[in-house]
């Protein structure tokens, strides 16, 4: 985030002046053009790419659009990464596979198919999961940012409509195959994941009865990625004049905490697209289409954990440190410090018998998705009336089931916790030097285990059995009419139309969760050792580096995944057999973890579309009244320790008036200018509405709340931009984007207070530092003793009550050299396409505040005691600066295409295993580069051979702790992704 948008004003100015001198040039250079014009046949790349512009140039609101080269073949693979080719959207991704999409820097966008809406397998308001749908079902895509009154409300950002193929706009019969197979490079697992797609259309016409159309399109895929993602925290301070043994003769920071992040996904993609399309004369049609997607995304990821780290801080001394700049917040400069960079944190048993210690988690945590689209409608056009009436249907089934442990390791070298507690020492050397935060057993001192000490079940114990098997079920029925009355006018025709939904999501959270603390109850792992395997060894892969924990043992999570039950009855056995007093049970329902929340919608709008010499458009007004019934639990406890539940109902409503109007000025032959101006609304996500409480096992994560009385986001946006369409195929366009944003929901985080010497919190209710106490979480190195019961942090959605504004400027170019064949041959293969974003946001008054030993830190750095440091949260995922460069050839049956996206820093809340941030504020995730390539070869007019490479350079993610560059304080080493294929048209 080092370029700032401080003169985006002048920016407009250059691009409105870009625009005249555009139009000047292209009225002077027409009668040449004219003369010079000829008709080039184009297909694959070329041909998609003249077909999208073609169809923005006659929108008459702003419209993005992508069409796939060839059935089945859109860019990229996967939904999110084709949509970064659209200016103004970058993409989040996890493991590497993009699943989050960002349009004008916020995730508040709606998706579309077919212009039903799709609802989520969780409880966002975005619509079905980008993973979850193959993009080799989707034809092409457009993205709207300009929206019109005819337009579904929802959308900050931009509405993304995913389109299939329709029957009976087809001139042929289509008959198509694909078949490919993907490599990961991080992957433990060999051999290529196979996908598979196919595609049959035709339409036919009889005598009596009309014109059919079918289609029938279906994909499976199967995906292994990997990634790597070791979390250093340094978040405390050892002052100068402390006295302890590891005191320099300069404040410094400590290490905290280490993690080693092993995270592996395997998805399994099932997609089906049915139409069915019946015109029994010119003037009528009916259709129904059917989407249906299943995918099971299972997760077999491992943490390696060295905890009680701090607990040595005393007397660990770093061999060297690096000076941290921690810029300025709030309008505070935070000064710098001296922070740990290499060293040794030793056993030292009369300082502390049982830290630092290390642990092994396996994490399977799996989502089952089904998710259904049905649309049946009809429409009629007269000579001046056009009808449509549709009924539509969108559910999605979701089930997380997990069963994630926690292994302790009992190092034989170190005697015992003195206490009965089922952890004791073992000795830690760390490297962070170079960017790589890396962490393993330090071998060379005293007490430290051998591998063969290591890969022992003698040495580990069980510590922790969490399993769930939540489900969320979300749907939206809808019924609408639209009517279009065409005059001979100014006002060319009048739409108006209504629509009825009603959607609903019902979560219920189901787990059962046991922590043993004690020797007495953990038994040892060679009473389940047919249950235990080695961890992934090859944690180096990404980067190369040599420090890092490969020896340990896991519970086998593809034995879980395949047989949890029969984990879960040898895990019982082995805590009988060792006598432990703790039960292992079957995941229940959590009353705290449930909540119903149904909506129902009216929506009425009116649209009149006019074209007046060179200006065209429409104008219009959208009005919405929604109803919100919102059912959670309010869960006490007796004097008995009883839980007592009490099911409560809020209601609520709201309605809003929507005003849109969208402007298209063609000044000359080749250059147009576009206006829009509309409001839009964005409603709170399910959660953030639920009165249910749930409270995790962790004491670092935050007790989430949610707050029925969340209002809509209401956002008014203006876009200004200018299009010169210089050549076949070409383009180049500026446009400015400005929005306005009221009621923004923010997060509201409250942190406990920490004794910035001993790290403790409060353990006893109520939590008068702030915070809440939450009952089942572990003390863990939050307290003198091990034990559950602890003051966290809290975390809920509310309405910022300040008024925010997102503005930027969007350049995009597209060009191909295929006017110079004569002139340059082969060469003339050759095309770009480029696009670069620059945005900022401003205004808000919501605030994140450092935790207390942050503030103890800045204390120091300031000089300032009881400095109190805060920062307005801003809009996380926006990136202030965003290109994509894209180089392609085209020609002889050969297809190419190189594309090098980057996005600037932004802000986010992905840190990591956990959603807490230890400073207090959203981690900034670095700047980004990928490069992506691919190559294809027609064999003949039926067989084409391909090979497509993803994140050729295996780029990898960095976040700082409060400040771009700040603090490394997290990883994510991602892998590169190989597909080799072939497609086969009949």
């Amino acid at each position: 985030m080092s370029h700032k948008l401080s003169k985006i004003t002048l920016a407009v100015i250059s691009a409105t002046a870009l625009n005249f001198s555009l139009s000047i040039q292209a009225q002077e250079a027409q009668p040449q053009a004219k003369d010079d014009l000829e008709v080039i046949e184009v297909s694959g790349i070329r041909q998609s790419l003249t077909n999208a512009l073609a169809e923005k140039r006659s929108a008459d609101s702003l419209v993005e659009i992508i069409q796939s080269e060839d059935i089945g073949k859109l860019p990229d693979q996967n939904l999110a990464e084709v949509l970064e080719n659209v200016t103004g959207i970058q993409i989040t991704r996890q493991a590497g596979v993009g699943t989050g999409v960002q349009i004008r820097g916020t995730d508040a966008n709606r998706t579309e198919i077919n212009g039903v809406s799709t609802v989520g397998s969780g409880s966002g308001r975005s619509g079905i999961s980008f993973e979850d749908v193959s993009a080799s079902i989707i034809s092409s895509l457009e993205v709207i940012k300009s929206p019109e009154a005819k337009t579904i409300e929802g959308s900050v950002g931009g509405t993304i409509n995913l389109k299939t193929i329709r029957p009976l706009h087809l001139g042929e019969q289509l008959a198509t195959i694909r078949v490919q197979g993907e490599s990961s490079s991080l992957s433990t697992d060999s051999g290529l994941q196979p996908r598979f797609s196919g595609t049959f259309a035709d339409n036919w016409e009889t005598d009596d009865y009309g014109k059919f159309g079918i289609l029938v399109s279906g994909s499976y895929a199967e995906q292994d990625v990997t990634a790597f993602r070791p979390r250093a925290d340094r978040d405390n301070i050892i002052t100068s004049d402390s006295g302890v043994a590891s005191a320099q003769s300069f404040d410094f920071l400590p290490i905290q905490f280490f993690v080693q992040d092993y995270d592996n996904y395997e998805y399994e993609t099932k997609n089906f697209v049915g139409t069915i399309e019946w015109a029994p004369n010119d003037n009528t049609k009916f259709y129904f289409d059917a989407v249906v997607n299943d995918q099971e995304r299972r997760q077999e990821s491992s943490r390696v954990q060295a905890s009680g780290v701090s607990a040595l801080n005393d007397i660990s001394i770093p061999d060297s440190f690096e000076t941290v700049n921690f810029g300025s917040l709030g309008g505070t400069n935070l000064g710098s410090i001296q922070a740990a960079l290499s060293g040794v944190i030793p056993v030292n048993l009369e300082n502390d018998d049982d830290d630092p210690n290390l642990r092994f988690s396996s994490d399977t945590n799996s989502r089952v998705t089904d998710s259904n689209i049905f649309r049946l409608g009809g429409e009629w056009q007269g000579d001046k009336w056009f009808v449509s009436a549709e009924i539509a249907s969108s559910s999605s089934d979701t089930t997380t089931p997990s069963f994630n442990t926690t292994l302790n390791f009992i190092n034989p070298n170190v005697p015992l916790d003195a206490g009965g507690g089922n952890d004791n020492s073992v000795p830690f050397e760390y490297d962070l030097s170079g960017g790589a935060l890396a962490f393993g057993i330090a071998q060379g001192a005293e007490y430290a285990p051998t591998v063969e000490q290591l890969l022992d079940p003698a040495n580990v114990v069980l510590r922790d059995v969490n399993i769930g098997q939540d489900t969320v079920e979300n749907s939206e029925d809808a019924f609408r009419i639209d009517s279009t009355y065409y005059t001979d006018s100014i006002i060319t025709s009048v739409d108006f139309g209504y629509r009825y939904s009603k959607s609903q999501s019902k979560q219920n959270e189901i787990t059962s969760s046991i922590g043993l603390r004690t020797m007495a109850d953990s038994p040892s792992g060679d009473l389940f050792a047919d249950l235990l395997v080695a961890g992934p060894d090859n944690f180096n892969e990404a980067d190369g580096r040599s420090l890092y924990i490969g020896d340990f043992l896991l519970i086998d999570p593809e034995l879980v995944a395949s047989d949890p039950d029969a984990v879960l009855a040898s895990l019982q056995a082995a805590m009988t057999a060792h006598g432990s007093s703790k039960t292992l049970n079957a995941p229940t329902s959590s009353s705290a973890g449930f909540f119903d929340i149904e909506e129902t919608t009216h929506a009425l709008y009116a649209q009149a579309n006019f074209e007046y010499e060179m200006i065209r458009g429409n104008f219009g007004v959208r009005y919405i009244q929604t109803d919100v019934e919102s059912t959670g639990n309010s869960v006490t406890v007796d004097g008995s320790g009883n839980e007592l539940v009490t099911r409560i109902t809020n209601e609520s409503d709201y309605d809003f008036i929507l005003p849109r109007l969208n402007l298209v000025a063609d000044v000359s032959e080749d250059v147009l200018v576009r206006f829009g101006v509309g409001k839009d609304i964005r409603r709170p996500d399910y959660n953030d509405l639920s009165t249910s409480v749930t409270y995790s096992t962790s004491p670092n994560d935050e007790v989430e709340f949610g707050n029925p009385a969340l209002k809509p986001e209401e956002v008014l946006s203006y876009d200004l931009s200018a299009e010169w369409y210089f050549t076949e195929a070409s383009v180049f366009s500026v446009g400015i984007f400005h929005k306005t944003r009221k009621e923004l929901h923010v997060n509201q985080l409250t942190s406990p207070v920490e004794d910035p010497v001993t790290g403790f919190r409060d353990l006893t209710d109520p939590c008068e530092g702030g915070g809440i106490f939450n009952p089942i979480a572990d003390i863990n190195v939050f307290g003198p003793e091990n034990g559950r019961g602890v003051c966290v942090g809290t975390e809920t959605k509310v309405n910022d009550s300040g008024e925010t504004t997102q503005k930027g400027i969007e350049f995009a170019f597209q060009y191909d050299l295929s006017s110079f064949e004569k002139d340059i041959g082969w060469a003339s293969g050759f095309g770009v396409l480029a696009n670069y974003t620059i945005q900022e946001f401003s205004g808000g008054e919501t605030e994140n505040s450092a935790t207390s030993r942050a503030s103890s830190v800045f204390a120091a750095t300031t000089g300032t005691p009881g400095i109190d440091v805060s920062e307005i949260q801003g809009l996380l995922n926006l990136s202030e600066n965003a290109y994509n460069f894209t180089l392609y050839y085209e020609k002889f049956g050969l297809s190419a295409r190189m594309r090098y996206t980057w996005r600037e820093g932004y802000r986010s809340n992905d840190f990591g295993s956990t959603s807490s941030f230890p400073w207090g504020f959203p981690v900034v995730q670095e700047d980004r580069g990928q490069l992506n390539a691919s190559i294809s070869y027609d064999v003949n007019e039926q067989l084409n051979i391909g090979l497509e490479a993803v994140n050729i350079t295996e780029s990898e993610i960095s976040q700082s702790c409060v400040n771009e560059s700040a603090l490394l304080c997290f990883q994510g080493l991602t892998d590169r992704r190989i597909t080799l294929g072939a497609s086969y048209r009949f």
